[in-house]
């Protein structure tokens, strides 16, 4: 099979390991950077023009579209869609996934369980605030990813200058209410084609909330309930993402939905499981083609 990865380097961790896995299992497999693509339409119909060559003999491509070029990196993955070319994360699921808000919302209409959570901008933000007493909120600016625009507010007064302060700089969150019996943990289940192939307990590092790895956080190995289980594969089928991450904090009322990634990294949980996911995603594509 003809593989495309979608990634701006071949030196990043998950990148490397979803080639050698394609490698091993005799794929012609190459790193395509989504910065030099040009998108067209000719006589009708969609066309990838990378460098100076037309892509026409791709038979499916693994998106690895970074935070900051969620709009381009989707409509890149929505062109090689329409020319037919299989897409492990959908365009349209990963646009669901990268803008907070909408996710929750589309969650929410599937009745996934997640912590409360408050649409930020809006003229009567105090009263906003207000509503979740003077309990420590978590505020999120709706983009940001790996625990950054991540900030806990300890009462109503730092909640309120916060959300101020970002509502006059134009920056859109949301406010959430802070699950305090979680400890600073939460699982990461990856979920392939409708299943659960690998999970990781995350801790946060001493002084800090967030259990994310790129803020110093740690990972081991997990088995998930059937609860658990459930519920990240009910929130991946609601976003229509067959590859993905699924942040799930465990409360008082059971598990939550705290998170999705559209393009999930590889190596914390690769190396806390031993879990070959890369793999799992070659043999997923495989599936599909037959």
């Amino acid at each position: 099979m003809n593989i495309a990865i979608l990634s701006r380097s071949e030196q990043l961790y998950s990148t490397k390991s979803l080639l050698k896995s394609a490698e091993v299992q005799n794929h012609d497999i190459e790193i395509i950077d989504p910065a030099y693509c040009n998108l067209m339409i000719v006589n009708n119909n969609a066309v990838v023009q990378y460098h100076d060559q037309i892509i026409d003999d791709l038979d499916a491509i693994i998106p690895r579209i970074g935070a900051s070029n969620t709009y381009r990196g989707a409509s890149i993955v929505r062109h090689f869609e329409a020319m037919g070319v299989f897409s492990v994360a959908s365009s349209q699921g990963i646009i669901n996934s990268r803008d907070k808000w909408t996710c929750f919302q589309i969650l929410a209409q599937k009745g996934i369980a997640m912590p409360k959570t408050t649409l930020g901008a809006s003229p009567y933000l105090e009263a906003f605030v207000k509503d979740f007493g003077d309990q420590p909120i978590i505020i999120k600016m709706l983009e940001g990813t790996h625990g950054q625009g991540v900030i806990l507010c300890e009462n109503f007064k730092n909640a309120f200058a916060t959300a101020q302060t970002l509502q006059v700089a134009g920056v859109k969150f949301v406010m959430q209410e802070f699950i305090a019996e979680a400890k600073g943990t939460d699982i990461r289940a990856f979920v392939v084609d409708g299943q659960v192939v690998a999970s990781i307990k995350r801790q946060s590092k001493n002084g800090d909330f967030r259990s994310n790895l790129h803020q110093g956080g740690s990972a081991s190995g997990i088995q998930l309930s059937p609860i658990e289980k459930q519920l990240a594969v009910a929130t991946a089928k609601a976003l229509d993402l067959q590859v993905c991450g699924v942040d799930i904090l465990s409360s008082k009322r059971g598990p939550l939905v705290l998170e999705v990634n559209s393009t999930p990294g590889l190596e914390g949980i690769q190396t806390a499981t031993g879990v070959d996911v890369s793999g799992k995603i070659i043999a997923f594509i495989e599936q599909q083609k037959k």
